[in-house]
């Protein structure tokens, strides 16, 4: 047990050496996080589905959010545990915020990487990332399990 508990820094610095390593190969560095960051915020606000909801709920604190997602995304990509936010509950409560939101919010993600990703591993990446997010925000926030009982269905 004492060598487990000494062993967990050890391990938890090598996992973010790895993650280090990993984003540097792709291109990958705080700089490009936060272009990433500002072109697709900049890219949500002119949405005209997904900018009034964005706007409604961050008005007068856009400076302050861009500084969490950038955040966010560095503690992601070189996992570094700096973030400790809570998405779900920060998404709880949108106004007009809908499951049909999240394919168009990574459509701009998407479109956001094919602008300025600094190479197709890194696009893949922070892609795939994306849509696992976005998946499980769109679970916590809509999804009902009893619609899904089978005991339930009529027809």
């Amino acid at each position: 047990m004492d060598n487990e508990i000494q062993g967990r820094p050890a391990h938890i610095a090598a996992i973010r050496e790895r993650a280090e390593t990993e984003m540097r190969e792709m291109g990958v560095d705080d700089a490009f996080i936060g272009r990433l960051v500002e072109t697709f915020y900049t890219r949500v606000l002119a949405d005209p589905d997904l900018g009034p909801v964005f706007d409604a709920r961050l008005s007068g604190r856009w400076p302050a959010h861009m500084e969490k997602m950038k955040s966010f995304w560095s503690a992601v990509a070189f996992r570094s545990g700096a973030y400790g936010g809570k998405p779900v509950q920060a998404h709880a409560g949108v106004q007009n915020l809908r499951p049909d939101l999240f394919p168009k919010w990574l459509s701009l993600f998407a479109a956001t990487l094919d602008d300025i990703a600094p190479t197709p591993e890194a696009k893949t990446w922070f892609m795939a990332t994306a849509e696992r997010i976005a998946k499980s925000l769109t679970l916590s926030l809509f999804y009902n399990p009893a619609l899904d009982d089978p005991t339930r269905k009529t027809g």
